[in-house]
């Protein structure tokens, strides 16, 4: 075998793992760690006659690098090197490597958490940050700690911070591989406007076949664009070229071929997802066209759905890709984005676990005996809440139950290795009979669309898809991924125990749907134009020329996590008699009694809801006196005091009883304008029994409605202590006007008061009256709260200024003397 960097470290790792139970080890892309650090450890003395397990972020690499490290033992893989990858395992009984997926791992070790024959665990390529490699780590851990001491753990990284990642093994030691990497020139091919990068992609792979030497290897985000640009490279490819795809849905041969070397005297050009970044060699590459942009998962809690987002890659990942053009030469690497660009990008990619789908992992978590996430030792902590919301979609599915502990049902969902919505939908499928068909739908379901679309072509109902599996689909049918789908649903079959060639149901579907995705039962809206609403309160949108669109009820399996309305991918015909059956027992009764300002009363309905949708509205004819009265209190607390019909009796009764709460709070009831409101059911709640219009409201008798909330001592007290009238030297009584409850104010002709030695006082002598003396005419000519002082000081000046003016009014020198009356000199008795 021909040297690798990682061959000059190989002594000083083996000496590690002799000392230590965890080492990390850092090594570049191509460094050969993949390849020759299973092979070496085979035949150190603690590992003698035990299995190593090794982790690959992607089924794809795992199936390669067993095949390599088989090759270069001479063997087959099953032998002394296997693989287990979903639906796919090739292990024997001498097999001492598996190399697994991170997600298949977190299953074998909940399942036997004492990792029994196994003597070390790597997790190769753990900068990815894989979901399942932090969880299957953070478990190892536990695992080490608390049943197997003795296990070795190698945690191997290309470009993440290994001191970090040591410090959560306890401090383990850290062994670095400097790699062998030839010069790679980077040039920067901006992009002048946003558009699809397909073009640009197909232009910089026809520079780089006119300018450079050797195999072109071009990363794109998703199939899609891999699809689009190969239909524009195809066209005028020069002799002895050869394109290839490269993505997860590709047969077993046609990845082969892509992986491999051209044959002498030819080119290859390799269109690739990202999966081709870090794990995976691809032979004879020189030249690398990065189009800077990736697709990724990501989980909204706000939406509780997850989807795919195409995203600006990171830095780490970009120097990643143009690393793999320098593996075997001095490399060319072409990038469709600027410098300043490149400087703007993140340094490296978030993890997983801050931006995924929690259920699986809270599934995993209760099946480990842990509640919260914190409680392990992970890098990164998942988003609080969507660890809560996934807690509670398990709940819901019965997977755990009302304390958090997984059921039976939750151990069951565990053992089929889907996502917990999948798996749920297979068990209650094969419980009402429709197994093979919800095995078939949750491959659909969890796989990709087989029924191509362009861009501007939507047909997402599932039935279309069940017709493509069952070989009645058209010529719109990917029959690749087709074979793929059937054969993980026939996989699914075994697990679950049933026929896998029991026909399809279609009456059945959209029940089926409902069963894994409960929230997203739709109806739809008024109006139709393709609106639905959810019952998670989330609206979902087809295009109004989709044959769906026409539908009252739908069970929608698959749509993007836009927060508005989500266009909808997959989804099922539900009729509203199976939506009654199915969720019989989720659907609640909202009684609503409400006020209803266009017609001025209370209204009061019944309504039937599942979730948010509404179904059935109906009248209440004889709805609780007392809800239509708190409807009556809300409206008139909406509207304010001014809404009611006060009275000038009430008014005047309002501002006594204020003034004297000024004067003494513990005495006497707030009722400030804030405290009747918020007071409205107790003084007058007991007055709105059989009312149910506001018109009505406002014929009420305001002032016995609040004096009837004073008791009897408090109304005794009122006229004593803050009266609403006085009655003056001439006679006449007059009304106190008490504004807004702080001091009250007497109007009164002058002549009137003639013979008044005192300032008449309220509240038991304490408040002066604010006296107003009026002129004959009515109008003020003094403001006065000292009475003797007036009569002493200023009474000349007004007599020698008013008498001329009014002299049929007496105004006699002495007012102290006078006889006080409102009549004038003629009605006066003879002096």
């Amino acid at each position: 075998m021909d040297l690798l960097p990682i061959d000059d470290v190989l002594p000083s790792l083996l000496d590690a793992l002799a000392r230590e139970r965890a080492v990390v080890l850092e090594a570049p892309t191509g460094a050969g760690k993949t390849t020759r650090v299973p092979l070496a450890l085979l035949e150190a003395g603690w590992a003698k006659g035990q299995r190593i397990i090794m982790l690959e972020p992607r089924r794809l690499a795992a199936r390669a690098a067993a095949r390599r490290m088989a090759q270069q033992l001479g063997e087959n893989v099953g032998e002394t090197v296997g693989y287990r990858v979903r639906f796919d395992t090739q292990v024997g009984p001498k097999t001492r490597i598996e190399v697994v997926t991170d997600g298949l791992f977190t299953r074998l070790i909940a399942d036997d958490p004492g990792l029994e024959g196994v003597v070390a665990v790597l997790f190769d390529e753990f900068h990815e940050r894989s979901l399942d490699a932090d969880l299957g780590l953070a478990f190892a851990l536990e695992a080490q700690e608390a049943l197997r001491p003795d296990l070795k753990l190698l945690v191997m990284s290309a470009t993440l911070d290994g001191d970090a990642v040591a410090a959560l093994l306890g401090g383990a030691p850290v062994i670095r591989s400097q790699g062998r990497a030839y010069p790679v020139t980077v040039e920067w091919l901006e992009r002048r406007e946003e558009g699809p990068v397909e073009p640009l992609v197909a232009r910089a792979v026809r520079q780089a076949l006119a300018k450079a030497q050797g195999d072109i290897l071009a990363f794109l985000p998703g199939k899609a664009e891999i699809e689009r640009s190969a239909a524009l490279i195809e066209d005028g490819l020069p002799p002895g070229v050869v394109l290839h795809r490269l993505h997860g849905d590709l047969d077993l041969a046609v990845q082969d071929r892509a992986l491999a070397r051209a044959p002498a005297g030819t080119r290859k050009v390799v269109l690739a997802t990202n999966i081709a970044e870090t794990s995976l060699t691809i032979e004879g590459v020189t030249v690398v066209v990065d189009s800077g942009i990736a697709r990724i998962g990501a989980f909204d809690p706000g939406t509780g759905m997850g989807r795919l987002v195409t995203t600006r890659i990171s830095q780490a990942s970009a120097e990643q890709r143009r690393g793999r053009a320098g593996r075997l030469s001095p490399g060319l690497c072409l990038r469709l984005w600027t410098q300043a660009e490149h400087r703007a990008l993140l340094p490296h990619t978030p993890p997983e676990i801050a931006r995924a789908d929690m259920a699986p992992v809270a599934l995993d978590l209760a099946l480990w005996g842990v509640e919260r996430p914190g409680d392990l030792r992970l890098l990164d902590m998942p988003n609080a809440g969507a660890f809560a919301q996934a807690r509670g979609l398990l709940q819901g599915l019965g997977a755990l139950d009302a304390q958090g502990r997984v059921t039976d049902h939750g151990r069951a969902i565990a053992r089929l290795g889907a996502h917990p919505r999948l798996g749920h939908l297979m068990i209650e499928g094969r419980r009402l009979g429709l197994g093979a068909m919800a095995a078939r739908l949750a491959a659909l379901i969890e796989g990709r669309d087989p029924v191509k679309r362009g861009r501007d072509q939507r047909d997402g109902d599932l039935v279309l898809r069940l017709d493509a599996l069952s070989g009645r689909g058209g010529n719109d049918v990917d029959r690749g991924l087709v074979r793929q789908l059937a054969q993980a649903a026939a996989q699914w079959c075994r697990r679950l125990k049933i026929d896998a060639r029991a026909p399809d149901d279609r009456a059945a579907l959209g029940r089926l749907v409902a069963l894994a995705y409960p929230e997203r039962v739709a109806r739809r809206r008024p109006g139709g134009g393709g609106l639905y609403l959810m019952a998670s309160g989330q609206g979902a949108k087809l295009d109004p020329g989709e044959p769906l669109a026409a539908q009252e009820w739908l069970a929608i399996a698959s749509l993007d996590g836009a927060r508005r309305d989500g266009r909808v991918y997959l989804a099922a015909v539900l009729d509203h008699a199976l939506v009654e059956e199915i969720f019989a027992d989720d659907i609640a009764t909202e009684a609503a009694v409400a006020f209803d300002a266009t017609v001025g009363g209370v209204r009061a309905r019944r309504r039937r809801l599942l979730g948010a949708i509404v179904l059935d509205d109906t009248l209440w004819p004889d709805p609780p006196r007392d809800a239509v009265a708190a409807a009556l209190v809300e409206a008139i607390r909406a509207r304010g005091l001014d809404c009611l019909d006060w009275s000038p009796a009430a008014r005047s009764l309002l501002a006594r009883v204020r003034f004297l709460h000024a004067q003494d709070a513990a005495r006497w009831p707030d009722w400030s304008a804030a405290a009747l409101l918020a007071g409205l059911e107790t003084w007058a709640g007991p007055y709105l029994d059989g009312v149910t219009r506001l018109d009505a409201v406002r014929r009420l008798d305001l002032e016995a409605i609040l004096s009837g909330s004073l008791d009897w001592p408090q109304r005794q007290a009122l006229e004593a202590e803050a009266p609403s009238h006085l009655t003056v030297p001439s006679g006449n009584r007059h009304a106190l006007d008490y504004g807004d409850g702080t001091a009250p104010v007497l109007a009164v002709k002058l002549q009137e008061m003639f013979g008044a030695q005192v300032t008449p006082t309220v509240a038991r002598g304490r408040v002066p009256v604010t006296l107003h003396l009026l002129s004959p005419a009515g109008r003020p000519v003094q403001v006065t709260q000292d009475l003797v002082s007036f009569w002493a000081n200023g009474y000349g000046a007004v007599r020698s200024d008013l008498r001329g003016r009014y002299p049929k009014h007496p105004w006699p020198e002495d007012p102290l003397t006078a006889v006080a009356t409102a009549k004038t000199k003629r009605h006066l008795p003879p002096a």
